[in-house]
């Protein structure tokens, strides 16, 4: 909880019985207020999850009250980016993106770019997977592998996000390192993340499902899904059994990321209000406990740290982006 606040909220109503004016001014006066996160994709998928989970745990920790979550779908997220540059000095708005938006944006030709925002914080990194549903034929990442170097057309390959996100980029990755050309992969792309990537799967729209795992654990613990590998350097502890691509025999690691970013021209004030509000939720023992539910690495940064980081992404993903050329 935030000790530290309520000190300074006692200091402060002391001194207010002695003499006029006050300790105004965030950090320091309690919870943060009027926060609003957008999601630039559908309901249920993993930006959506992240940006609810973050909401409620800052709320239920008293950290921040009343945090607006909304979505605005689009484009891969690059409608959502657009309105957070347009929203130029608003300190109360954050986007909730990461790589997909990194990719989306160069891949689409969007004029906004993530280096023209604001960068807060990253949140989480999580594992991609290779997923098929219980009837599939493909009981390995091998035997999947076999069929699709035989006919790389013929297998229907879904991804969570547009052309240039990371459930893009994995199977064009994977496709390149297993002998493939990427331009011959089936890549069919659900803008909205899980939640219009999962029904897709289910009833055999397409054949895999190159995304990351959280967004399917109902599915994967209830039996309807299996995961033949996921795509970290080491196995993730709620897939128990899952083998990663490396100990398959494949030599490629590929991680997704989440983060939070804010408009450009916002103040030093409101940079700090969302820095430390999220920095508390890093802290916090409940923040713990969904990162290990959900199966998410802590991978927290701020500051300097989190711009070079973002920098980078943005650097590398724009150049994979034209490697790959027009689709």
């Amino acid at each position: 909880m935030r000790r530290p606040a309520r000190a300074v909220l006692g200091a402060c109503a002391a001194l207010v019985l002695l003499a006029a004016g006050g300790c105004g001014g965030w950090p320091g006066d309690g919870p943060a207020r009027d926060l609003r996160l957008m999601v630039p994709n559908t309901p249920g998928g993993g930006y959506d999850t992240t940006a609810r989970t973050a909401a409620r745990v800052m709320e239920e920790t008293g950290i921040a009250s009343d945090v607006q979550v909304f979505n605005l779908p689009g484009a891969g997220g690059t409608v959502g980016l657009k309105r957070l540059a347009d929203e130029k000095g608003n300190g109360d708005l954050a986007l909730q993106m990461g790589l997909g938006v990194v990719g989306a944006a160069h891949a689409a030709g969007s004029e906004v770019t993530v280096t023209e925002t604001t960068p807060i914080a990253r949140l989480v990194e999580e594992s991609g997977a290779i997923v098929v549903r219980k009837e599939s034929p493909y009981r390995t990442i091998g035997a999947l592998v076999d069929a699709w170097r035989r006919d790389p057309g013929s297998i229907r390959v879904g991804g969570g996000s547009s052309v240039g996100g990371p459930d893009h980029l994995l199977p064009m990755r994977l496709a390149q390192t297993v002998g493939i050309d990427p331009r011959k992969v089936a890549y069919v792309p659900y803008d909205g993340g899980g939640g219009d990537l999962l029904p897709a799967l289910l009833e055999g729209r397409v054949d895999i499902a190159t995304s990351g795992f959280g967004e399917f654990l109902d599915q994967i613990r209830g039996g309807r899904l299996r995961v033949l590998a996921v795509t970290g350097e080491r196995p993730v502890g709620v897939l128990p059994g899952v083998p990663t691509l490396k100990s398959s025999g494949i030599d490629l690691v590929f991680d997704n990321w989440r983060g939070i970013v804010a408009p450009p021209g916002i103040s030093d004030t409101d940079r700090r209000r969302w820095v430390e509000a999220l920095t508390e939720l890093h802290d916090s023992r409940q923040w713990r406990a969904e990162l290990r539910r959900h199966g998410w690495r802590d991978v927290f940064e701020t500051g300097r740290a989190f711009e070079s980081f973002l920098a980078r992404q943005d650097e590398q993903v724009a150049g994979l982006v034209r490697r790959l050329g027009p689709r």
